[in-house]
C-alpha cells in the first residue's frame, strides 16, 4: 500500500510518505514556504495544504500522485459538534469544517493525477496515538493523546492491542488542557500555538504560587477525564504586551501553570495504566512536547517505559493518519527508522552552491575533527549534515554548536537566534556517557523530548546548557548511528575534557529552522556565526582558514 499523509486543519501542515507499512519520507511545509508554524492557525487557513512537502515525500519515495492508493488526511470533518462554534474558532467553525470536507477537491488541484475518491478522513487523535504507538521501538502498549482540539475532542487514552486502537477513554471539548495552556501563553504575550515552549521555559523562572486557586478550575475528575473552566488570568498576573517587560508574576503564573499540566497529565496516566497494564506507554499531541511534563510521566508514572513521538504535535498527524490506514489495511507497521525523515543533499549538490554563492571553502580531512576544533576554540558552528529532522527539535542534522563551558555562551547564543534571555540551550551527549552528566528522566534520550538533572559535580562545568533550576534537555547519540557526530564529539572532548557540546536549532527568531543549503547560507550570511559545516565543506567567517 502507497499512502500519502496530510495534516493541514489547524497548524503545522505536514506531509508523509509509508509504503507497505514503512516509513520513507516527513516533512512540515514550514520548510519549504519559509513560514514559521507554515500558516497561521485559524479557520481561514483550513484550505492551505502542505504541497510542497507532498510534492517532495512522493519524489522521494518514487511515486506519482496517480500511483497512490489512498490519502489520509488528519482530520474528519463529520466528526465536528457545531454546538461547539467558538471554541477556538470565534465563530468560524462552520468554514474550517467546509474547507476540511472539501480537501479531496483541493488536494487534486494541489497534487495533479491524484483521484480524489482515494482520501480518507482520519480521526485527528487517533492519527495522533497512531503517530506514537505504531511508530514506537516497542509493540503494543498503552498510548496517551493530548493537545488543543480535535474535531471535538482534546484527549484521548487508549492502547493498542495486535496492533489495533483501543480506546478506554477521550475527553470531549470545550475541556482542553493544550487551549488552557494555549491561553496563558497568550496571556504572557507570546504567540499562541506556537510559543508555548517558552511558557515551559519561563515556568523555571517563578514559584507555583497559584497552584491551589489553578486546582479549582483545571483538574482530573478519575475517570479518565479531567475539566478546564475558564481562568480569570488577570487575577493572578497582568496581560504583558508582546516585547513588554516579563514580571516575577509573570514568572509565577507559567509555574503554576506548567504545575497544574503535569498534575493532570499524571493523573490521566495513571488511570490508563491501572486500566491496561502495560509497562510502556507512547505519547503524542502538541502537550507531549511538553519537556518537563514528559520527565514527570516517565518518573512518577507506573509505567516503565515512555516513548514520546519526536513530531508530536499537529505536523506528526500526516504521518500518524498515514500508519493508521496502513494498519486499517493489514500492514505490518514498522517502527519509526528516526527523525531524519526529511530532505538531504549530497556533495556535489552542497559544493554547487557553495560555488553559486561565490564563497571561499575548504574540504577538510575530516569535517567532525574541524567543527570540534573549532568550537574547543569558543566559535559558534552552524551543522548541516544528512537528512534534516522531522519535529521541531534539532537533532544534530541542522544545528548550531557551541562550547558549554563558557556561561556567556547562553547569551551568545541567544543573541546569535535575536530571542528572549530566558531560553535555555541543550546538551548533546554521546549515550555511552549521558549517565555521567546527567540524572534522572530516561537515557537514552534520543529526540531531546525529556529533561534531566545535571550532576552537581558537572554543572559548573557546562554552565551553558545547565538551566536556571539545575536541569538540561539532553540529546543523546549512538556512536553506530551517528558515527559523524560521535567522532565530532569524541574529539571535542580530547582537547576539552568536556563530553558534550551545545545545540541547538539552526535558525534564528520568527523563523523555521534550515532546511536547504540556500537556508543555511542565508543564515551563516545574516547571524554572528562563525564557522558553517556542510556536508563535508567549511565555511569559515571572513573566508579565513576553518
Amino acid at each position: 500500500m502507497r499512502i500519502l499523509g496530510v495534516n493541514a486543519v489547524f497548524h503545522d501542515p505536514a506531509a508523509a510518505v509509508v509504503v507497505d507499512g514503512r516509513i520513507v519520507a516527513a516533512a512540515e511545509e514550514e520548510r519549504f514556504t519559509r513560514r514559521k508554524h507554515g500558516k497561521a492557525p485559524v479557520p481561514f487557513a483550513t484550505w492551505e495544504l502542505p504541497e510542497q512537502a507532498a510534492a517532495w515525500c512522493l519524489r522521494q519515495a518514487g511515486l506519482e500522485p496517480s500511483e497512490l492508493d489512498a490519502v489520509a488526511y488528519s482530520y474528519d470533518p463529520a466528526l465536528v459538534d457545531d454546538t461547539l462554534d467558538g471554541v477556538d474558532s470565534g465563530g468560524w467553525e462552520k468554514l474550517r469544517t467546509l474547507y476540511a470536507r472539501r480537501a479531496p477537491a483541493f488536494l487534486r488541484t494541489a497534487l495533479p493525477g491524484l483521484d480524489p475518491s482515494v482520501v480518507r478522513f482520519v480521526r485527528h487523535h487517533v492519527a495522533h496515538a497512531a503517530s506514537a504507538a505504531l511508530a514506537a521501538p516497542f509493540g503494543d502498549c498503552a498510548v496517551l493523546t493530548s493537545d488543543g482540539r480535535g474535531e471535538a475532542e482534546s484527549a484521548l487514552l487508549g492502547e493498542y492491542r495486535d496492533g489495533k486502537l483501543v480506546e478506554l477513554a477521550h475527553q470531549r471539548l470545550p475541556h482542553s488542557l493544550g487551549l488552557t495552556y494555549e491561553a496563558a501563553t497568550a496571556h504572557l504575550g507570546f504567540r499562541r500555538s506556537s510559543d508555548e515552549y517558552k511558557v515551559m521555559a519561563l515556568a523555571s523562572y517563578g514559584s507555583p504560587r497559584f497552584v491551589s486557586e489553578l486546582r479549582e478550575l483545571v483538574f482530573a475528575t478519575g475517570d479518565g477525564g479531567f475539566r478546564t473552566a475558564a481562568v480569570p488570568w488577570e487575577h493572578f498576573a497582568p496581560a504583558r504586551g508582546e516585547h513588554a517587560e516579563l514580571l516575577p508574576e509573570h514568572a509565577d503564573l507559567a509555574a503554576s501553570v506548567q504545575r497544574v499540566t503535569e498534575e493532570v497529565l499524571l493523573d490521566l496516566a495513571r488511570w490508563l495504566h491501572e486500566r491496561t497494564g502495560h509497562p510502556d506507554l507512547a505519547l503524542a499531541g502538541g502537550t507531549a512536547l511538553n519537556c518537563v511534563a514528559n520527565t514527570r510521566l516517565h518518573d512518577e508514572s507506573p509505567f516503565e517505559r515512555v516513548w514520546v513521538q519526536p513530531a508530536a504535535g499537529d505536523a506528526g498527524t500526516a504521518l500518524g493518519a498515514a500508519l493508521a490506514l496502513a494498519a486499517d489495511f493489514g500492514e505490518a507497521v514498522e517502527p519509526m527508522p528516526g527523525a531524519d525523515l526529511g530532505r538531504g543533499f549530497d556533495d556535489a549538490e552542497l559544493e554547487d552552491w557553495l560555488r553559486r554563492a561565490r564563497l571561499p571553502y575548504e574540504r577538510p580531512a575530516d569535517i567532525a575533527a574541524t567543527v570540534a576544533r573549532a568550537l574547543a576554540d569558543d566559535r559558534i558552528v552552524a551543522w548541516f549534515q544528512g537528512r534534516a529532522e522531522f519535529g521541531p527539535r534539532a537533532l544534530g542534522r541542522r544545528s548550531l554548536l557551541a562550547h558549554p563551558g563558557r556561561a556567556a555562551n547562553l547569551d551568545r547564543l541567544n543573541d546569535v537566534k535575536g530571542r528572549e534571555q530566558f531560553r535555555p540551550v541543550a546538551p548533546m551527549v554521546l549515550a555511552d556517557r549521558a549517565a555521567e552528566l546527567f540524572t534522572r528522566g530516561p537515557l537514552p534520550s534520543p529526540y531531546m523530548l525529556f529533561v534531566h538533572d545535571v550532576a552537581p559535580q558537572w554543572r559548573e562545568r557546562i554552565p551553558a546548557v545547565t538551566h536556571v533550576d539545575g536541569t538540561a534537555r539532553v540529546q543523546t547519540v549512538e556512536s553506530e548511528e551517528e558515527p559523524l557526530l560521535a567522532r565530532m564529539l569524541t574529539e571535542f572532548e580530547r582537547r576539552t575534557g568536556l563530553p558534550t557540546v551545545v545545540n541547538t536549532s539552526l535558525n534564528t527568531a520568527g523563523r523555521p529552522m534550515v532546511d536547504d543549503p540556500r537556508d543555511a547560507l542565508e543564515c551563516f550570511g545574516s547571524a554572528p556565526v562563525d564557522l558553517l559545516a556542510l556536508g563535508p565543506f567549511a565555511v569559515s567567517r571572513g573566508g579565513g582558514p576553518a
